[in-house]
């Protein structure tokens, strides 16, 4: 038997191996197994097909283990994975890395070790090794190859990773250096492979088997064994008394370890003593990481009568369309219909997947669904560690039960056994494409896809539909369902359009703040609301410039400024992550004259502090929110009322609901307006939008302040009377001009190397393959708009297919010319990506 196997790399086909046998018998499509590839590194691999053909005229290495006999990788899986890899022109290998938890793939480990047979010559500062290469004369070694050595030497265990070795020696290329001295003969190397995941346990203690099987002498046999010990015999009463092992009707009533040491207020001492005499054996219990909460039973609040109408238009849409779009303004209350098709979805036995577009939402829906649905929802996204993710990986493998797995974007590579519903909140949210690395996919549309494979609905939300999918709803090929009234009454903002020309002609403006902002911000605060406060830039300040000379701190490796952050000190790019610190002297010119302008969110942050000294700020960006628990604890301070005023970036403009917000402020539209890229107004008038409708959610109308120095903007216009119809209507009429998606296809190839003059020659003879076969759906090549990322030059090329065009033969189409050109020595050092529907 040969087994096909997809390996976790970015190469576009599998592999063949034979299949060992004593492994025939268990192996089966979607097996883990170990294998090894090229020489020395061994990877965990799926099999995606078994057959007793055989290869063709080459050698086939064996099968070396089978992690597991159930398969790790479930049907319609391993169909919607080879879609993934076709629609969006990369690897399958590429999506298997990205979905399946890094616990579950066991991967070989480089150590090096000393050579036990070389011998360190203290007298002469040199290594002789026996009948090795330099047995008679030996060099002496170089600084690094000291260096390299006495790290290994102080290891724990005498060796080392080269990982380790690059981090503790602060050495770049490692690499070359063990290479040589491998070649010495003065150390050696060994690959090992590691298990990743390792489940939780607790430590268990229960009465010894013969102890508890003696029911009837029971207590006095166990008394006289601690009756010199008055701690000892206070642990056994507390065991007895909260386990009542003594009535437990198989015996083996039990209890942590943990538990009985705080209960009975006694250390490990008194334990270790109990199980030395025999009273109590210790064992591990498998936990599960996450704490389970609520009740079994199903709680749905009832809904509105224009609610109630909604779902019912919902299900008579699902009857006929495979997806449909609930089309409902902000704070229409979609939430509670979801909730009601959850429910009767997990009522027939099926599983549902509910998408956010950010981690943050999952965080404040938590809550909400846990208090309706109990210990029926699962979360995953992709702040959890890789074991907890491996939980709940295993949790669907291994289960059929009716679950709700409310997510992030990654969830969609979850196994699913009887997927009945999909919902995708927020379907506009850019969020929910991955940019880097492949697959470059957008969950919304994997997700309909994956629905589709499963025979289930797919149901997508949103006050600001994205133009494809509202297309598809005037086209007939989805279902539309609306929700025009805010939940119990509640209106739709005010939007306010401030021109900041004239604010600051007028001396108005304090700093970033206009006075109606200012003035709307002191009177809401005084009556006890919130307000919000958006600005999509974090940092301190994003220009640094030396007021003499013009100098400007460029990143080392991208081609972009450094923003400054002064909560570190430090300048930082938001490409590649170099910092480096503030001078205070410039560095072109000697003279202290660094100044800083415009303005991020923490430098919001600190001017809003100043002008509001009685309000509590807090701040919500990528730099605020790093570890798995900073978004819930952001949220529900101010949902909760410790602080009034958040200061956020596009976080804050996603679906969040804060009853008590009245004021919201977009404090510079123009850096949005102005992007040069044909969504740009798309996404202008969402990311306003969906910013605008965090106010006024309860009672009160709330107030949108939007400053800008171009208030004549017809996307400002329209989002000030909320008219998505006449946006939509103005916006498909662009697009269709310029032949832009809905009605085409759009994929951008990414040419990319660290010589520039490669990357542009690579970009031209790329161009000229793809028109002779395209035509004059191909555009460029040309610079991005940064042309330079972590040392990389980029080239790119836009590539416009038709709608109904298929992708599995444009990948077939390109990876041709690829393959034609790659014999091209300019090839040879340079990089081809693809990114299809880019946000």
């Amino acid at each position: 038997m040969y087994a096909e196997v997809i390996l976790p790399l970015p190469l576009f086909s599998t592999f063949t191996y034979s299949v060992p046998e004593d492994m025939v018998a268990e192996m089966a499509v979607g097996v883990r197994v170990l294998v090894q590839f090229g020489k020395k590194k061994f990877y965990t691999g799926i099999v995606a097909g078994l057959t007793e053909t055989p290869p063709g005229d080459f050698k086939v290495k064996p099968i070396m283990s089978l992690l597991g006999a159930d398969p790790a990788v479930k049907y319609p899986q391993l169909k919607f994975w080879r879609w993934l890899a076709d629609y969006y022109l990369c690897s399958i290998g590429d999506v298997y890395k990205a979905a399946i938890p890094s616990g579950l793939k066991p991967e070989s480990e480089t150590w090096l070790s000393i050579n036990p047979d070389s011998e360190w010559r203290v007298e002469s500062g040199e290594w002789r090794v026996p009948g090795g290469e330099f047995q008679d004369a030996v060099p002496k070694l170089t600084a690094k190859q000291q260096m390299v050595l006495n790290a290994i030497e102080g290891a724990k265990n005498k060796k080392l990773r080269l990982q380790d070795i690059a981090e503790e020696t602060k050495i770049g290329d490692v690499g070359n250096i063990a290479n040589r001295l491998l070649e010495m003969g003065i150390v050696e190397i060994a690959e090992t492979v590691k298990e990743k995941y390792r489940p939780k346990t607790r430590r268990m203690l229960r009465l010894k088997a013969d102890v508890a099987a003696d029911r009837a002498g029971v207590t006095r046999s166990l008394f006289a064994l601690v009756n010199r010990s008055r701690l000892q015999e206070k642990a056994l009463i507390t065991f007895l008394d909260l386990t009542h092992a003594l009535t437990s009707t198989d015996g083996q009533a039990s209890l942590s370890r943990e538990t009985l040491m705080e209960k009975a207020d006694v250390g490990s001492a008194v334990i270790k003593a109990m199980i030395d005499k025999g009273i109590f054996e210790e064992y591990k219990e498998t936990v599960s990481r996450f704490k389970t909460a609520g009740s079994d039973e199903i709680m749905l609040s009832p809904l509105s009568p224009t609610q109630q109408t909604a779902l019912d238009g919902v299900r008579a849409s699902m009857r006929q369309k495979q997806v449909t779009l609930l089309h409902g303004v902000t704070g229409s209350g979609k939430t509670e219909i979801y909730t009601h098709l959850i429910a009767a979805a997990l009522a027939d036995g099926n599983q549902v997947l509910y998408l956010v577009p950010e981690i943050s939402l999952t965080t404040q829906l938590t809550d909400r669904l846990r208090r309706v649905f109990g210990k029926k929802l699962t979360v995953y996204h992709s702040k959890f560690s890789d074991a907890e993710r491996v939980e709940v990986y295993r949790e669907l493998l291994d289960t059929n039960t009716p679950r709700l797995i409310l997510g992030a974007r990654s969830s969609v590579f979850l196994p699913f056994s009887h997927l009945g519903l999909v919902i995708v909140d927020e379907e506009h949210e850019s969020s929910y494409k991955q940019f880097d690395p492949a697959p470059r996919y957008n969950a919304r549309d994997a997700a309909i896809v994956l629905a589709t494979m499963h025979g289930s609905r797919t149901l997508l939300g949103s006050a600001t539909p994205s133009i494809e999918t509202f297309y598809k709803t005037q086209t007939g090929k989805y279902g539309l369902v609306t929700l025009t009234e805010r939940f119990e009454g509640a209106q739709l903002p005010d939007v306010e359009i401030v021109d900041m020309k004239d604010q600051r002609k007028r001396k108005l403006a304090q700093g970033i703040i206009s006075q109606p902002l200012k003035e709307a911000t002191e009177q809401a605060l005084a009556e006890g609301r919130q307000a919000i406060l958006f600005q999509n830039r974090r940092g301190f300040a994003p220009v640094v410039v030396c007021g003499r000379c013009g100098w400007t701190p460029k990143c080392p490796n991208c081609d972009v400024s450094m923003v400054y952050h002064k909560y570190t000190n430090m300048l930082r790019c938001h490409y590649c992550n170099a910092s480096m610190p503030l001078p205070t002297l410039c560095p072109a010119c000697g003279e202290n004259a660094i100044d800083i302008y415009g303005y991020g969110t923490e430098r919001i942050a600190e001017e809003i502090d100043e002008s509001f000294p009685k309000a509590k700020i807090s701040r919500m960006d990528l730099d605020t929110t790093r570890n798995k628990d900073s978004y819930q604890n952001i949220i529900e301070d101010f949902s909760g009322g410790k602080t009034d005023i958040l200061v956020g970036t596009q976080m804050v403009t996603k679906g969040l609901d804060f009853g008590k917000v009245d004021i919201v402020g977009v404090l510079n539209a123009d850096t949005i307006l102005n992007f040069p890229d044909f969504r740009s107004n798309e996404r202008a008038f969402n990311m306003f939008s969906q910013v605008a409708g965090r106010a006024g959610r309860r009672q009160t109308k709330g107030k949108v302040f939007i400053q800008t120095k171009n208030p004549e903007n017809p996307i400002l216009q329209r989002v000030q009377t909320h008219d998505y119809a006449g946006y939509y209507e103005q916006e498909i009429s662009d697009r269709q001009k310029g032949y832009y998606p809905p009605f085409t296809r759009v994929i951008n190839v990414y040419i990319k190397n660290k010589d520039q003059r490669l990357a542009e020659e690579a970009a031209v003879k790329m161009a000229e393959a793809m028109r002779q076969v395209f035509g004059g759906r191909v555009l460029g090549p040309q610079k991005p708009f940064v042309s330079r990322v972590a040392l990389y030059y980029l080239q790119t090329i836009m590539l416009k297919v038709e709608a109904e065009a298929s992708m599995t033969k444009v990948k077939y189409i390109l990876r041709n010319i690829y393959e034609g050109l790659a014999r091209d020595s300019v090839f040879r050092s340079t990089i081809i990506y693809y990114d299809v529907d880019p946000a």
